[in-house]
Order: structure tokens, then sequence, then C-alpha cells
């Protein structure tokens, strides 16, 4: 790769946290985000956008424990423009060691209607509101939302404002997905060339994916002179989301020769973090999803098989070993050790203490003694059902048994354990996955519209683990719950069991409005 000097330098600004925790039912909860945040420290991230402070007080004390725990990357936090906002901010941030306040308004004829504030009006808000955070805090970014729709002379006014009152660096915000590659290098080079101090500060883009360019965008507005990309793991965001961080790093690395900038993420860790992502999330990753997907690295066709035995290059412009993934996936079995599990786990990016050692060598001899052979895949589905159990303090399954078959009726024996207390029912259905959620509902009542049911196996033969997934609503608040099993029912009952604990969790959460909307 070729040598940068500083200032080709580009900085990642993940967001996953904030924007990706926006997806309808990714929510995460306390220490799943910390974990998150944990991992994309010590994967090289520069900032890290932790969260939305005035949101709930979880959001506050995430962003605030993950500020007083980050060894290396700047901890941001998201404000609107206002003082109570900005106030909370700060006080979430302050003990990072390096703290961001990360403020905004939405600055298109749309935007402005919506605000009921003219140009001059809102012009003195950014003034004000970007001072107070300043005062505050010595790194400051501001971003004008939907900047891709504002007229190009009052995006400038705007910009300038912000640069005037102390902002340190200007996020431009593609909010809706809208603009084009060379619209995206354009405005970036226009804001350069036009704005008085435009040479002090950094230019940032953020880009969302709806007619799916966000990291053509991205990179067009580091080509217009950007040098920070605002991005999240797996592109996880709001409606199709955001500009993903592997797409945006590997894109850098590889083709270095025409894009010569470097980042400081490790790339190696790539795929642990967007397996707990998706995991956590409960969004489960495309197969051909570039980068990190399972097919991402996989060759069916003859012709790429002979290539691939003869040169890897033929058909892989990068290593798996790049991103974090194993070449081989050598199975385990019920006569493997600790040693053998630890090491293939250390492999998949699972790095486990002996506690927690003990209590997935449980699972994993449980499983091997139902499955011939167990794949990295396998483990993976392990790894991701333990930690959504882990989660799981109000609901958890104890005992399942169904009756299904061509004789109805179908029904379903469940014993629930609800705060520590068992309680059993038998209920009826059509089909023993119906059977089993009416059980889930006679024993903890609930009225929530089922979206989604999906199952998709792990790996191939008849005894591969089911990987099932729901996502229900409630009021405006959309969940989603994961869970792995050879059995394909328990499977569906755990899944359905993990989105109500989530459900349980966004209850305490308030359901924002159009005015409360912090998609930029």
């Amino acid at each position: 790769m070729t040598k940068n000097s500083k200032q080709d330098r580009v900085l990642i600004f993940d967001t996953t946290l904030r924007d990706g925790e926006q997806s309808p039912g990714a929510t995460m909860n306390h220490n799943e985000k910390l974990e998150i945040a944990e991992l994309l420290d010590e994967m090289g991230v520069d900032i890290i956008e932790a969260g939305f402070p005035i949101a709930s007080e979880g959001d506050f004390k995430a962003v605030s424990e993950i500020a007083e725990r980050s060894k290396n990357a700047v901890i941001c936090g998201l404000a609107r423009a206002n003082y109570k906002d900005i106030d909370r901010c700060w006080e979430a941030v302050k003990y990072a060691r390096q703290p961001r306040i990360h403020t905004f308004i939405g600055t298109s004829p749309l935007h402005r209607d919506i605000t009921a504030l003219s140009q001059d009006d809102m012009i003195a808000r950014i003034h004000d509101t970007v001072t107070r955070a300043r005062n505050l805090c010595d790194n400051v970014q501001w971003s004008p939302m939907d900047a891709t729709r504002t007229e190009e002379d009052y995006l400038c006014r705007t910009v300038e404002t912000a640069i005037k009152a102390g902002a340190t660096t200007i996020n431009i915000p593609d909010t809706v997905g809208y603009t084009a590659p060379r619209e995206s290098a354009d405005l970036i080079r226009m804001l350069i060339n036009k704005v008085p101090g435009a040479d002090k500060i950094i230019f940032a883009t953020h880009c969302h994916n709806d007619l799916g360019m966000a990291t053509a965008n991205a990179l067009a507005a580091v080509e217009g002179g950007a040098r920070q990309i605002e991005c999240t793991i797996n592109g996880l965001g709001e409606r199709a989301g955001n500009t993903a961080l592997e797409e945006v790093v590997m894109a850098l690395r590889v083709r270095n020769d025409i894009m010569p900038y470097s980042t400081g993420v490790d790339t190696t860790k790539i795929m642990n973090i967007s397996r707990r992502v998706a995991a956590v999330s409960g969004f489960a990753v495309q197969h051909n999803k570039a980068i990190v997907g399972k097919n991402a690295f996989a060759h069916e066709s003859g012709i790429h098989q002979d290539g691939m035995l003869k040169n890897a290059e033929t058909f892989e412009i990068m290593r798996p070993q790049d991103i974090g993934l194993s070449s081989s996936s050598l199975p385990l079995g019920k006569h493997s050790g600790r040693a053998a599990l630890r090491a293939k786990l250390k492999d998949l990016g699972y790095e486990l203490g002996d506690n927690q050692l003990k209590d997935v060598f449980v699972r994993f001899k449980e499983l091997a003694d139902r499955k011939k052979e167990v794949y990295d895949e396998d483990l993976i589905a392990l790894m991701t059902d333990s930690t959504s159990e882990a989660g799981s303090e109000h609901l958890k399954v104890k005992f399942l048994r169904v009756i299904c078959g061509t004789e109805a009726p179908q029904s379903a024996d469940l014993t629930l354990t609800i705060d520590g207390k068992d309680f059993q029912t038998t209920a009826q259905g059509d089909g023993p996955v119906d059977a089993t959620f009416n059980a889930v509902k006679a024993l903890y009542p609930h009225n929530v519209r089922l979206q989604l049911y999906q199952v998709h196996a792990v790996t191939e033969g008849t005894d591969a683990q089911a990987t099932v997934s729901v996502r229900m609503e409630e009021d405006g608040r959309i969940v989603t719950g994961q869970s792995a099993d050879t059995d394909t029912v328990v499977a569906s009952a755990k899944a359905y069991v993990h989105a109500l604990n989530k459900l349980i969790v966004r209850r305490q959460k308030p359901v924002f409005n159009a005015q409360m909307s912090t998609s930029k």
C-alpha cells in the first residue's frame, strides 16, 4: 500500500450506536452498546458517535459510560440545535479523553418549513447553538441536515456561520440518499472554494443508501476534499441504511492506487465486529453483502473454482484474512476439547474468559451430541444465541414440547420463566410454531403485530441448526429477536421471547415524532 502523507488521512466516524440503532428494531441494550463501542475503539475507529444523550436516560448513561471507558477514539454525542440538548450532550461526553459535541439543524426548504424559521432566524439559531457548544467543548461538529437539497448559496451561508461560531468539523449529510457521486464531490469542492475559513476545518460526509449509492457518494466526497466519512457497521441505519464502514475502508485499501488515502482501521477486526453487530441488532447480513457477506469469498462456478485453485487473485481482489476471516472452515466434533474450542472461537473473533468458555463449552457439547460435525457457522450461531439469552432478564423459555403432524389440533406445552418464576400452559394453533407463539401470549399477554418470521439453515444437512429471526411492532416500536437451535420450533420460541425482552426495554424509551427526527 502506498504510504500517504498526513493530509491524506481520512477519519472514520462510526455512528452504528446512534444512526445504526435508529434502524427499526435495532435497539441495543446497555451492555451491548458498551461491547460494540469497545470493539470500535480497538479496531481504530477515529470517532464514535455513541448516541443521542437527550433521547432517554438509558441513552445518556450509555454515552457517559462509553466516554469514560474509551481509550483511543473521540467520543461524540448528538444534539439538536437548542441549549438543552447541547448541555445534556456535554454532560454525557465530558469525561472522555477526547469529547465531541455534534449539533445539527435541517437547512433545506422542506426542513425550514417544519421548523417555521426564516433563513435569517435559522442563521441566528446556528450561530447561538454552535457558540454554546464551542464554549463547552473544543471539538464541535455541525451538520446542515438535508444539505444535498439545500440551496447552494444558503448552504454556504450556514456553513460559514457555523465555522465563525467555532465548529471544527462540518458534516455534509445526504440525509435521504438523494445525491449522486459527481454531485457529492462537486458539493464538497464548492464549499471548500467558496466558504471563508473552509481551509481551517475538516469536511465530513454522511450518506444514506436509499438509491444504493452511499459508499460511492462517500468516496466521491473524499475525492472532492472531505477528510471524514460517517458510516456504520454492515451499513446499518434508518430506511436503506448508511455508508458501510467495511466497504469504504476496504475500498480505500484495495484501490489505494487511485484513491491514495489512509485510515487507521485494523481491517482484520472487520468480520468480528460485523458478526457482533448483526447479532446484537438482530439484523442478519445478506449473503451477497460486499466484504462481510457469507458469499463474499465463496466460489461455486467451475471456471472460478479452477482459477482459485491455480491463483486466488484470479477471482479475489482481497484476501479473506485481510478482514479477519479464516480461510479454513474445519469442523469440530463431540470429542473436541476446551483448548480446540477456545482456539477456534479466537479465530472467529471471540475472546472468552474462563467462565464464559465453560458455559459455551457446555452448549457446544450439547450441540455436538446432536450434530456429527460443528462448523464455523454453527459456532457463530451458538455464540449469537448465547449473547441473546444473556440479555433475557424478564422472560426465558424453560421447557417446550409440541404435538404436530397431519392430524389437528397442533399444540404446544410451554413453561416460561417470567421474572424468576415459572408459569406453564398448553395452547393450540395452526401448526407447531403458531401454537408455541399462542402459548407465549397466554403466559405473557401482549398486543403486538408480528411483522416478520424467517428461518434459515446455518449449514447444510438435516441436522443443521436453524436460525430464526422475528420482528414485531407495538405502538411504533419495532424490535427483532434471533435464536438458533437444531430444533426449529425451539429456536422460534427463543427468538420470539428474545424480541419480547427487547420490547420490554424499548417501552422505557420514547417514540420520537417527526419533530424529534435525527436522521441526518
